[in-house]
């Protein structure tokens, strides 16, 4: 996983995939990959991952990068490295 403690927070690289039966996210190949329901048009996807990794890291999730992208980098602020690890590996924070 690329994860990369800051002062605001943990950035995190993660992999989209659109047009999902539902929303899910899991590790392969230390990888994050984000299975979205949304199309991939007007920033649809990019409102419900931000939503849905908010809702589930309990912190505000800003996309840093990657709007137009499969690969982005978001910033889950004020959490740490550590916390986001144990949220990602299906633990409770």
């Amino acid at each position: 996983m690329r994860l990369t403690q800051t002062k605001d927070g943990t950035v995190i690289e993660v992999y989209v995939k659109p047009n999902s039966a539902k929303f899910g996210v899991t590790v392969e190949n230390d990888e994050v990959v984000v299975r979205c329901t949304e199309e991939p048009e007007k920033g649809k996807v990019n409102k419900e991952l931000l939503k849905n990794l908010g809702k589930r890291f309990h912190a505000n999730v800003k996309l840093v990068s990657g709007a137009t992208s499969r690969q982005k980098t978001l910033l889950v602020k004020g959490l740490e490295k550590s916390k986001v690890e144990l949220v990602l590996q299906g633990q409770s924070s």
